[in-house]
């Protein structure tokens, strides 16, 4: 009776621990669903090389943020919280930015200053205070590894239409024949607000649709 009463137990904190993951890829999407983390979302994913390494700049932040937050949570003092989030959060950008800098130094370049802005994405911020302060580190890294799938692959859907459509490549290969006439404005500013316009609107009917 109690292994039987333990294996149900554990199969719902499997279940829960799933549905923790899955909430970043849809219900709970930083970009889709919460609007957040916008600026480095808008700027840098006029090329899918761009957007991919931003998505894992960023995730890499996340989930080791979180990890380190989660395992001292109850050694910060509540009166400083969001000071201590903050320079965890900066070590480990910093860590990103040098890597890139020093291994790859022409996409650093390209990115320019929206790595070291990671520090202030609202994204890994809003998590940490709302998420790995409160929560065990199984958790904490669950939920890190969820939202960071869900920045991933929206950064990732984003580049590859705007590059796609701005200069029929995919990762600087030519994709598209000599027929197709690039469409410059998808490379520009106003690219990235109409394409984000359209996948939100997308994303928006596919929920409704869904609910009913």
């Amino acid at each position: 009776m109690i292994k039987k009463q333990t294996g149900v137990l554990t199969k719902m904190s499997e279940k829960s621990l799933s549905a923790e993951f899955a909430k970043g890829l849809w219900d709970e999407n930083p970009v889709f669903r919460q609007l957040l983390g916008l600026c480095p979302t808008l700027a840098v994913t006029n090329a899918v090389i761009n957007g991919i390494v931003m998505g894992l700049a960023t995730s890499f932040v996340l989930i080791f943020s979180s990890l380190v937050i989660s395992s001292i949570k109850k050694l910060i003092p509540n009166q400083v919280r969001i000071a201590s989030f903050i320079v965890i959060i900066a070590t480990f950008v910093t860590i990103a930015d040098r890597f890139l800098a020093a291994f790859f130094p022409p996409i650093s370049k390209s990115l320019g200053p929206y790595i070291p802005l990671i520090v202030v994405n609202c994204i890994i911020l809003g998590r940490q205070e709302a998420f790995s302060s409160k929560n065990p580190i199984r958790r904490s890294l669950i939920d890190a590894l969820g939202m960071s799938a869900g920045f991933f692959l929206a950064l990732l859907a984003l580049s590859a239409i705007r590059e796609l459509l701005g200069m029929g490549t995919f990762l600087g290969i030519q994709v598209l024949g000599a027929w197709f006439r690039p469409w410059i404005i998808m490379v520009l500013p106003a690219g990235a607000f109409i394409t984000l316009g359209v996948l939100l609107s997308l994303a928006l009917t596919i929920e409704r649709k869904t609910r009913r």
